[in-house]
Parts: C-alpha cells; structure tokens; sequence
C-alpha cells in the first residue's frame, strides 16, 4: 500500500496569537501608507484608464526600440512606451492621450503608422490600434470599483451565511488589507496600474477569502469536536492543522507568481507582481487578521478575556 506524501508529519503547535498585536500594528500601517500615498500621489493610470492610443506592431526583423523610440518621441505626441510584446518581432506602442478630442487621435495614429512605415518599411504589421478616450477610461475607472466593492459584498455574504456575522466581517477586514495595500504598493512605486493589475486585485480577493473559508470551516468542525476549549486555543489548532495545505497551496501560486515576475517581462510584470504581493499578503492576513479578529468579535472571547482581567486583578 502506498503511503500518501505529507509535508508535515505532525500537527505544528505554533501559537499564533502571540504576535497578533504586532501584526495589527503593522498592518495599520501598510494601510495608513496606501491610504496617505494614493491621497497624495495617487495612480498611474494606464491607456485602460487614463485613456490613449495602444498600438501593437510586427515587424520583420528584430526591432531596435531605441531607435523607434527616439523616432516616435521626435513627433512630440507626449509620453511613449515601447515595449516587447509576445514574440521577439512584436512591439506594443502606448502613447499618451491627445488633446483635441478624437481628431487629435487618429492624426496621431497616422503620424505615428508614417513614421514607422518610412523607418522600418512598409513590411510592418498592424495587429492592432486601440484608442481609448477619456469618457471610457472613466467609465472603466467606476466599473473596476463597482466590480471590486460587489464581489466584496457577495464574499461577505457567503461567509456570514456560512459561518456567523464574525467570520465574515473578519473575512472581508482581511480582504479589504490585501487590495488596499496591493493598490498602495502601485501608488507608492509608480508602477502602471492597468485592467490587469484590477483582475490581479480582484484575484486576490478570491485567494485570501479561500484561505479563510478553509481556516473557519476547521474552527467549525473543532467547535464541535473540543466543545469546553478556550476559543484562542481552538483558533490556533484549527490554524496549525491546515497549516500544510496553506504552504502546499499558496507556496505553489508564491512559486508561479515569482517565476511570472522574473521572468514574464515588462508586459505581465504590473500582474504579476501585484499577484506576488497579494499571495503574501493574503496568507499573512488570513492568520494574523482575520483569525485573531474574529476571537476579538466573538463573545466567547470577550467572556474569556473578561475573565483573564479579574483572575489578573485579584492575584
């Protein structure tokens, strides 16, 4: 008979409520950081949001992106990225939005398709010409909220029904930790924050809430099981019994998520990095916010440290 592979042979006994008081701190601040920045320096929209011309190349040969980006900057069409797409002969243009409405627009298109038709040939291929205006980089804006705010609305719901008001409110505080301090990062650093950074967000949610069904689902089953256990006591083995899974599971997506970083260029660079941060973030918050959080909101909790505070005054 073959024995199944565990990664841990016995159930760890790590108490994970001794730092959950740093932990707090630390996460107000990350907040606090993310909250301050995107106040003050907020987002670097891309052409998703900002709106923009997006043009994506192919040309014969390998291309030299200096020199296309020296030609296409002598247009004075405002900020220009280049970049490689895909293959090694493809190249995705982003050129900032124009003044003067869609007019402005496509004149930019065209000067820029006669430049690298005079440098590069008439050999290059068009796959595609996007121009995103204001009004639709706006509404993209409020629909990526909209899109955010509701699924952490059905997450709290599902959760509440599940397993009580606590966990779900708990749930959602250690969400709501993730994506804030995942769209700070991008404020903080000045990355480009695109629609794929928001399905990277959006993502994330759905990474951290899983770690907190399967970690609740656990506390459930004990309550049941060890019905006279302190409820900080039942919190940290259900947290250390699905300690394996969380490393097998989020230690997989960790790994993927570097590689992608790494190696997956500048294109998936503003995904994948959000995703890396976001697996580190979700996991740390899932034990040291949401778990300690719901002790907190529970009233066998506030019941024992009620206890704790007269036993301490009486000694």
């Amino acid at each position: 008979m073959i024995k199944p592979i565990r990664l841990l042979n016995r159930v760890p006994k790590v108490d994970y409520f001794r730092f959950h008081k740093l932990c707090f701190a630390l996460s107000v601040v990350l907040c606090l950081a993310s909250v301050v920045s995107l106040a003050v320096r907020g987002l670097n929209y891309g052409v998703d949001f900002a709106g923009g011309i997006l043009i994506e190349v192919r040309t014969p040969t390998a291309p030299d992106l200096a020199r296309m980006r020296a030609d296409i900057g002598a247009l004075n069409l405002g900020d220009v990225v280049l970049q490689d797409f895909g293959g090694s002969n493809d190249v995705l243009i982003r050129i900032e939005r124009q003044t003067g409405g869609e007019d402005a627009e496509m004149a930019a298109v065209l000067k820029v398709r006669e430049t690298l038709t005079s440098t590069l040939g008439g050999s290059v291929e068009y796959r595609r010409v996007e121009v995103v205006g204001p009004k639709v980089g706006g509404e993209l804006v409020v629909d990526g909220i909209l899109a955010v705010t509701l699924s952490l609305c059905g997450i709290m719901g599902y959760m509440g029904f599940r397993f009580g008001w606590r966990a779900g409110a708990s749930g959602v505080v250690a969400i709501l930790h993730d994506c804030l301090t995942t769209v700070g990062l991008f404020s903080v650093t000045g990355l480009q924050f695109d629609l794929n950074v928001l399905a990277a967000v959006v993502t994330i949610a759905g990474i951290s809430i899983n770690d907190t069904v399967v970690i609740d689902d656990r506390i459930r089953e004990n309550s049941r099981k060890f019905k006279r256990m302190d409820f900080r006591d039942l919190i940290n083995l259900s947290v250390n019994q699905t300690m394996a899974r969380t490393i097998v599971t989020n230690g997989l997506v960790f790994l993927a998520t570097f590689a992608l970083v790494t190696f997956g260029g500048p294109v998936l660079f503003g995904f994948s990095l959000a995703m890396l941060w976001g697996v580190v973030a979700g996991t740390y918050s899932t034990i040291y916010i949401a778990a300690p959080l719901e002790w907190y909101l529970s009233n066998r909790g506030k019941v024992q440290a009620k206890a704790a505070e007269a036993e301490a005054g009486s000694v």
